[in-house]
């Protein structure tokens, strides 16, 4: 199951981690900064999506995702906004729909993660 969540992991900062640092960029902290912010996002969330919602939702795979979705986007944009990031909202949406693009098309294609 860790294996499984690194994986996971992995990829969704791959995904999320460009976006959230090109939001904070206006805000003016170096490139390290804005990388080690940005990946504070997904790493606040990504635990609990990952473990704690299939719990929740056991036998229903499509709320589970939406609901853990939701949960996601809003944490991640009241992160951002506290980062005084604007639009932060706008740009929680674009990162998790990214991700579970990407996370969705490597589960069909590939069975992975």
């Amino acid at each position: 199951m860790i294996g499984a969540w690194l994986g996971a992991f992995a990829l969704t900062q791959l995904v999320e981690t460009p976006i959230y640092a090109r939001a904070l960029a206006p805000r003016g902290p170096d490139r390290l900064t804005r990388l080690a912010l940005a990946f504070g996002a997904s790493a606040l969330t990504h635990p609990v999506v990952f473990f704690g919602f299939p719990r929740w939702f056991p036998d229903d795979y499509w709320t589970g995702v939406a609901a853990a979705e939701l949960f996601a986007v809003c944490i991640e944009a009241l992160y951002l906004r506290r980062l005084g990031v604007d639009r932060a909202i706008a740009w929680s949406l674009l990162a998790n729909a990214a991700s579970v693009a990407v996370g969705l098309s490597s589960r069909a294609a590939l069975g992975w993660p």
